[in-house]
């Protein structure tokens, strides 16, 4: 693909359905990329996989891929959910986890392009969807996140 790849992210704490849903359909999101470990958790509310997917399709027209190869392991994110590692160390490992994952290599520049990584956090400044949506940065040099 050639082209700019408008890649977007967004996490769903703090948010109503409505707001959610909203925000993504305006900013013309295409594909949902949920890179959350669990997505069937009673906390998940709305964003559960199977209440998820329909929603996107039945308010917005947009297709749902669940893709636990972007998301953290379980010990990282008992790492830094109990304290024993700070965000620069979470950070640093899941940046060393993605490279050795090379998810470059199962997805094109054009599967991202007006996809949206979704993950729970509220900001993006200490959620992995950053940190995947700049290795594509880094790799592909053509992509443009822009976090809902």
């Amino acid at each position: 693909m050639s082209g700019t790849v408008r890649l977007f992210t967004i996490g769903f704490a703090g948010k109503s359905a409505q707001e959610f849903f909203e925000t993504l359909r305006q900013a013309g999101v295409r594909r949902l990329i949920d890179i959350r470990l669990n997505n069937v958790s009673q906390l998940a509310g709305f964003t559960k996989k199977r209440y998820l997917e329909y929603f996107l399709r039945a308010i917005g027209d947009i297709e749902y891929i669940h893709d636990v190869k972007l998301a953290p392991t379980k010990d990282l994110l008992e790492g830094i959910r109990k304290g024993q590692i700070d965000w620069a160390e979470y950070e640093r490992r899941f940046r060393e986890l993605i490279e050795a994952r090379r998810p470059e290599h199962r997805l094109s520049p054009g599967e991202l392009n007006h996809a949206c990584l979704l993950c729970s956090e509220p900001t993006p400044e200490h959620c992995h969807r950053r940190l995947v949506g700049e290795f594509f940065e880094a790799r592909w040099g053509n992509v443009e996140v822009r976090h809902l």
